[in-house]
């Protein structure tokens, strides 16, 4: 995973978290720490959304321990 994936997971993972503060809550993290609809906030916003759209790729990633790999054949 590339550092680039990496520091769009932790954006990614700090989305989640805010969703379900609002979700269970009503308490949106963002709008309290930067303010509600601030400059500051959109950005934020805007991060975790390309974070979110970068991640996807992860989706089609083919696996490492799953890449196909010679089997051990036994003779008879």
């Amino acid at each position: 995973m590339s550092t680039t994936q990496r520091i769009a997971l932790i954006f990614t993972i700090i989305g989640a978290i805010n969703w379900g503060l609002i979700g269970f809550f009503q308490f949106n993290l963002v709008a309290a720490i930067f303010g509600d609809n601030t400059i500051l906030s959109r950005i934020i916003y805007g991060l975790v959304g390309i974070a979110g759209l970068i991640n996807l790729g992860l989706l089609f990633k083919p696996n490492e321990e799953v890449e196909h790999s010679p089997e051990a054949r036994t003779t008879k």
